[in-house]
């Protein structure tokens, strides 16, 4: 019996290992989506890589469903697959923001003017960091390869750093002479961009959280 249930939370671990490496793949999309906006503009190739993201976004359902269905089958105590649910339903808000920022671009077929494109990338790059952080913590967590405390402080300081960097963009889009209307929009944008990192040290301190209640 307890070889059986070792083998199902191997199996479990596997699962969400393919998942966050879905989620590598959504992010790196993202970026080269991102990056093909900054470089070129709306136009077929960012078309093609939205597209792209969207579909591994799509497939993380199929690995959480099959996630569910396994921790249901005999493997963990209650309390610990609630916990674990939990924190897959946030994991899975960081690529839900990568398509709202992508699809707010390509609907409202924004144009980011020149002033701010080199703090747009710097925000884009170290949220993407806190994303890549926040996976190695939770690999961290399942397979105890190393410990996550530190990490928490690193995303803590990344997260920060993020702020910093949207307030910034934010007080330079009104104090320049971009249309009013326009201004809104580009808000809009940094702040959705902004909830990367946020959603990012939401997952951290989960993990954090769970990390202790198991060691408890």
């Amino acid at each position: 019996m307890f070889k059986f249930l070792f083998r199902k939370e191997q199996q479990v671990q596997e699962l969400i290992s393919k998942y966050l490496d879905n989620l590598r793949s959504t992010q790196e999309h993202f970026e080269k989506a991102m990056d093909c906006y900054f470089d070129f503009g709306l136009g077929e190739n960012c078309d093609f890589l939205i597209e792209q993201t969207h579909k591994f976004e799509s497939r993380a359902d199929d690995f959480r469903n099959e996630i569910i269905e396994m921790m249901y089958s005999k493997v963990l105590i209650p309390e610990s697959r609630g916990d674990i649910l939990r924190l897959l339903e946030s994991i899975d808000l960081i690529p839900t923001h990568f398509e709202t920022v992508l699809f707010m671009i390509q609907g409202q077929k924004l144009k980011v003017p020149d002033f701010i494109t080199p703090d747009l990338r710097e925000l884009m790059r170290v949220s993407l960091e806190c994303c890549e952080l926040v996976m190695r913590q939770v690999e961290a967590y399942f397979k105890k390869t190393e410990d996550i405390k530190p990490l928490v402080s690193t995303i803590d300081k990344h997260e920060s750093r993020c702020d910093h960097i949207e307030r910034e963009i934010v007080r330079k889009i009104f104090a320049s002479d971009v249309e009013p209307f326009e201004k809104m929009q580009l808000k809009e944008l940094v702040v959705q961009m902004g909830e990367i990192s946020d959603q990012a040290d939401r997952v951290s301190r989960s993990v954090y959280i769970i990390n202790i209640k198991r060691r408890v």
